[in-house]
């Protein structure tokens, strides 16, 4: 069942930054944006795992801490000539607080 959980203050995760949910599947990096946009992914990257959540945000993109990858905030696809896709979740913020879309419960790490 999808249902909206409520993550925390949208202040709480930096402006080109993210903060990582942990659900019982596997982690998710909620990132917000220069313009306090949030997208979440899954905490890996396509090409070999590396961890997301710690990679550099620019514009709608983050580049994976490990191997440069290139990936789109809000599809989960690389960006060419990178190949790839990591699992996209919806998220929003209503009121200054941020909610994500999942289908299972999730502890904030």
């Amino acid at each position: 069942m999808i249902r909206w959980i409520e993550i925390g203050a949208l202040d709480a995760i930096p402006r080109l930054g993210s903060r990582v949910v942990r659900t019982p599947t596997g982690h998710i990096a909620v990132f917000r944006t220069e313009h306090d946009e949030v997208f979440a992914l899954d905490d890996r990257c396509p090409h070999k795992g590396g961890p997301l959540s710690q990679g550099i945000v620019h514009n709608h993109r983050v580049t994976c801490p490990l191997h440069n990858f290139v990936i789109e905030l809000a599809s989960g696809e690389a960006v060419a000539p990178d190949q790839g896709c990591t699992r996209s979740h919806p998220a929003k913020v209503e009121n200054g607080v941020v909610w994500l879309s999942i289908h299972q419960a999730a502890t904030i790490a």
